[in-house]
């Protein structure tokens, strides 16, 4: 089997690290040798091995009937998209970590696989190294899905590491997650919440049988977070995570990614750094949860490349994945009910108890002079909008725990 790379940045150049690294190991799981053939870039990368497998030009890799499958590692929507759909019509199985193109036109490419005899492949989209996609896919589905929830962005999971940890302010953390090149110069889809909303519509998707469009995510980010927030944490013997989370309740569907505090009885509660970790409740397993290096080159290239492998075995035959282009429709959020940590100025406490007399205090020595911070009983957010709004809120985290 000869394939094509597209995009030599970090995870493309980590597939073909794989690839040579493990190259008899490969082989012989795939039931043949993998050879890479082309590159396609639009750098140069003078003195160095790909240089010889370097192309310009998609076109090149499109027509050349020996190529049976393409690693797409580019990212972003275009032109990762019009190259994939292109594959996929003339045949040629496509394996990608490009969590962008998936979450969007997931659907439809898997559907021209479908007809095509080949395979779309996505493992490394969400999750980075942690096989996810795969078990929701094959291992799960005698069971049916009742909630998604996990961490799944190392880089704001790092932060918030910090800043729990350390006590760092959110710009202290952010800064030294940039210089660690966890986090990107412009961290926007990571710090707002942007990137866990597209990994839970693909999570979703697949769970469900049904497109869930990203857009339609309530997605809350963490830099709203302050360090006292994380000195109220530790006082309730909680840690503050990202989660995304995708519930079923009923004929209802809730999808929602926000920070939340969470105690030890959780098994989030221990997933510290850039690590992630996916927790996928069945109605008749139970809960089982998927935890590992979620992001970095080699974890997501090993992804990447164990979608080739299983390309390689099935050439000729579609691997069947439940997800139609017919739209699930989710629930108005503000139906959903959550527990809620609030803050306030010390001021308007007897307001916060009238609004909300069944209220559990949370107090800190050297802030009791100037906030009020309480713990709500679970509400619907309507509910929880609507007995707030006379109140001045210095900020409210919504919990997974009841007092």
């Amino acid at each position: 089997m000869k394939i094509a790379i597209l995009g030599y940045g970090t995870i493309g150049s980590g597939v073909a690290e794989v690839l040579e690294t493990n190259h008899d190991n490969i082989a012989k799981r795939a039931g043949e040798e993998v050879t890479v053939k082309y590159v396609l870039d639009l750098r140069e990368f003078p003195g160095t091995k790909v240089e010889e497998l370097l192309v310009h030009d998609f076109a090149v890799i499109a027509s050349d009937a020996e190529i049976g499958c393409i690693v797409e590692t580019m990212g972003g929507v275009e032109p990762a998209y019009s190259y994939v759909k292109e594959a996929l019509l003339r045949g040629k199985s496509v394996c990608t970590s490009n969590k962008e193109l998936v979450a969007e036109h997931g659907a439809e490419l898997l559907e021209i696989a479908r007809q095509k005899k080949v395979n779309f492949l996505f493992e490394a989209s969400v999750g980075g190294g942690i096989p996810i996609i795969r078990p929701l896919n094959q291992s799960l589905t005698a069971d049916e899905i009742m909630e998604i929830t996990g961490i799944v962005n190392g880089t704001t999971n790092y932060i918030l590491t910090k800043m729990s940890r350390e006590g760092q302010t959110f710009e202290a953390a952010l800064s030294k997650a940039q210089e660690l090149g966890y986090a990107e110069r412009n961290p926007e889809a990571d710090v707002e919440g942007y990137d866990a909303g597209r990994k839970l519509a693909i999570l979703a998707s697949l769970a469900y049988g049904m497109q869930v469009d990203y857009e339609d995510i309530y997605m809350e980010g963490i830099t709203k977070l302050t360090d006292v927030d994380f000195q109220y944490a530790e006082a309730l013997d909680a840690e503050i995570k990202l989660l995304v989370s995708g519930k079923r309740e009923g004929d209802s569907f809730y999808a929602m990614v926000a920070p939340k505090m969470i105690r030890s009885d959780n098994p989030l509660y221990s997933v510290q750094d850039v690590f992630n970790a996916i927790l996928v409740r069945g109605n008749m397993l139970g809960d089982v949860m998927f935890y590992g290096s979620g992001a970095g080159k080699l974890p997501t290239a090993s992804a990447v490349v164990a979608d080739v492998v299983d390309a390689v075995k099935h050439q000729g035959k579609n691997i069947m994945t439940i997800w139609s282009n017919k739209k699930l429709a989710l629930s108005d959020r503000m139906e959903a009910e959550n527990n809620f940590f609030v803050r306030v100025p010390k001021t308007e406490e007897a307001r916060a108890r009238e609004a909300f007399p069944e209220i559990t205090e949370v107090k800190l020595a050297d802030l009791r002079e100037t906030e009020f911070a309480f713990l709500t009983p679970r509400l619907k957010e309507k509910e929880f909008i609507q007995r707030t709004q006379a109140l001045t809120i210095l900020n409210r985290i919504r919990t997974e725990f009841a007092e």
